[in-house]
């Protein structure tokens, strides 16, 4: 039996380590068209809403809702560890925080500062203390930021099913 339990143990750090090591092959631009940049699923870049437009939305929005959009905005903060979530500027000190679906892509870190186009579905959450410390923890926040995070909050929301980057 302990030998069983070593070798459990030993695949289960094994796993661990090819997952940590897996390379981020997502990572890079799925399709580049006329120097734009598509991550994820390509989508048409019409009827895109704006930033301004997609906080008037927000607004409207309880945390049961949702609603398939496509809007463009200026990226405030990307996760410093892998590119795996961004945020987006709405205005009027709004922003909303973007995942990617199914964790299927990540955007590259050197985003903020630009502006994208993302193409997916928006909603509203109630995020509690420990993922919003995650978060912090990911954006490089100081261990006095995260500590300071005491309280769920209202958060505006976006899953991404692509980003578009023009160039």
């Amino acid at each position: 039996m302990r030998q069983f339990n070593i070798l459990i143990v030993t695949f289960m750090v094994f796993s661990a380590c090819m997952a940590q090591n897996k390379p981020l092959v997502n990572a890079k631009a799925s399709q580049i068209d006329g120097g734009n940049a598509y991550f994820g699923t390509h989508f048409a870049d019409a009827d895109v809403l704006t930033s301004a437009e997609m906080r008037g939305n927000y607004e409207k929005m309880s945390t049961k809702d949702t609603m398939a959009s496509k809007f463009s905005g200026l990226v405030t903060e990307v996760c410093k560890v892998k590119g795996c979530w961004m945020k987006l500027q709405l205005g009027d000190g709004k922003e909303t925080m973007v995942k990617f679906k199914d964790y299927g892509f990540f955007v590259p870190k050197e985003l903020v500062g630009k502006e994208v186009i993302v193409n997916g579905l928006a909603f509203v959450e109630e995020m509690n203390v420990k993922d919003q410390r995650h978060y912090a923890r990911d954006a490089g926040k100081s261990d006095e930021e995260i500590a300071a995070i005491i309280n769920a909050e209202t958060k505006y929301a976006f899953e991404a099913d692509g980003v578009l980057i023009k160039e």
